[in-house]
């Protein structure tokens, strides 16, 4: 048995449904990943360059104020996909908290489609909005791209969310337990305080 096999509990493999959501979910966390890692790395990077360019060259890298919106955008629409894959989205849930677990599974399937299907409208929406600036041809004075590149990854990661939400609908249709996304079931880890 593989290390793969180990991981995927056993309703995973046997099911080809959640065995077809399971590898394109990690697809997609192997793309969140190189998102998450790429933007982040690239926003130190780019930062720690303008702060030594600014005060021991005593002159300003003008362009790094534009790469960072660039990278704060990569990282907030991956990072959108991560915490839903993980479960970490806030949630107010205190009146459903206290319902039967069949409700609170009948709940969670609704509340997951209706935010995967509202997902892809908004990646829907935002792809018309960048034909947009497209058309209109505006660029970044400093970098001397066109501004619609800052926005080619909103639509992914629109995309990315409401592929996890839509995953959690399925998941919780098909198990008996209530999850929050594909891995994390519902519930709270009892932590005590000793005094």
């Amino acid at each position: 048995m593989d290390a793969i096999e180990k991981r995927t509990p056993p309703e995973v493999r046997s099911n080809p449904l959640l065995k077809t959501i399971d590898f394109i979910d990690t697809q997609i966390s192997r793309l969140e990943g190189v998102m998450l890692a790429f933007g982040v790395i690239a926003m130190t990077v780019n930062t720690i360059a303008a702060v030594i360019s600014r005060f021991i060259f005593n002159d300003a890298i003008t362009f790094t104020d534009e790469l960072n919106v660039i990278f704060i955008v990569l990282v907030t629409y991956a990072g959108l996909s991560y915490a839903a894959r993980n479960g970490r989205h806030i949630r107010m849930s205190a009146i459903y908290d206290a319902m039967p677990e069949q409700v609170r599974r009948i709940l969670m399937v609704v509340m997951t489609s209706v935010t995967s299907a509202f997902m892809f409208f908004l990646s829907f929406y935002s792809i018309t909005y960048i034909a947009e600036v497209y058309e209109s041809g505006r660029i970044l004075p400093a970098l001397g791209l066109p501004v619609f590149y800052i926005y080619l990854w909103v639509p992914v990661g629109f995309v990315m969310t409401g592929l996890q939400y839509g995953f959690t609908a399925v998941k919780n249709l098909t198990q008996s337990d209530v999850y929050l996304s594909t891995s994390v079931k519902d519930g709270y880890t009892d932590t005590q305080i000793d005094m």
